[in-house]
């Protein structure tokens, strides 16, 4: 694969994206809305996470949780390559509730370690992206994904109850809220604070220590998130532009690339090819 290739690969796993890249880019701090696991298979990179700065290297397992801030370069000035599946929340979700006591479907989830040198786990990883690629049967496929989750927890982290998140202050998820709901409405920190019942200033620290990014950049990530999902659906750039929040498509394409390292037009391309 070239270097700075992307290929989304159709899936035939419901709620599952297959992702296979080898790039020189470096990433911009951005997120994701889904939960990613993957696999470096050649070179290594340094990133930025939700836990600090990770490095991973050929064989390592490499993870991302929905909304997390993370980044990423390579190392050495040569190009890395990594196979990812991405888990829409739900289907996490589902099965974090059969590894919870009693089977409990409100069980939450996430992953705990950013990079592990997990071999086992890897190869799990790498046969769950062929599953999604190929032509599975449904009960080796359910099973595979239950035993990455249950690997990937590490040293026995704990499946988390919904109501168990910590971390983020109710008054920064209020403001977080307002975001979320609408990502293409103009918004001031006069209404972040508004709705955090904080002071323009208070809310401005305590949403970038919370979530690792000041809130015009937490509302760039997640119009460039809805303007992934629009762009998905098949719609035309102008248009996923518009109604994702930016001031035109070359708005939404130079931060579109800065952050995930392909044009908008490369995305489209790649999504209608899977």
């Amino acid at each position: 694969m070239p270097s700075g290739q992307f290929q989304m690969q159709r899936s035939v796993l419901a709620g599952v994206q297959a992702v296979a890249a080898r790039s020189l880019h470096a990433f911009a701090r951005h997120t994701h809305d889904q939960f990613g696991i993957g696999v470096m298979r050649q070179g290594a990179q340094v990133s930025h996470s939700g836990r600090g700065q990770v490095t991973a290297g050929p064989g390592h397992v490499i993870t991302v949780n929905p909304g997390e801030v993370h980044d990423g370069a390579p190392i050495g000035g040569a190009p890395r390559a990594w196979q990812m599946v991405y888990l829409d929340p739900h289907v996490v979700m589902d099965a974090a509730g059969h590894l919870a006591e009693g089977g409990s479907t409100a069980a939450a989830y996430e992953f705990v370690h950013p990079a592990l040198d997990q071999p086992t786990l890897a190869h799990d990883v790498l046969r769950l992206y062929a599953h999604a690629i190929g032509n599975p049967a449904p009960l080796a496929s359910d099973a595979l994904l239950l035993r990455i989750l249950v690997q990937a927890q590490g040293d026995g982290a704990p499946v988390l109850s919904a109501d168990a998140r910590v971390g983020v202050p109710a008054s920064i998820r209020h403001a977080q809220a307002l975001i979320d709901d609408a990502p293409a409405a103009v918004l001031s920190l006069a209404d972040l604070a508004a709705t955090s019942g904080l002071s323009r200033y208070q809310a401005l620290r305590a949403f970038t220590r919370a979530t690792g990014m000041t809130p015009h950049a937490y509302q760039i990530q997640r119009r460039l998130l809805l303007a992934r999902q629009l762009i998905r659906r098949g719609m035309a750039l102008a248009d996923a532009a518009a109604a994702s929040g930016f001031a035109d498509q070359s708005h939404m394409t130079r931060l579109f690339a800065r952050a995930y390292g392909v044009s908008p037009g490369h995305y489209a391309s790649a999504a209608r090819a899977a």
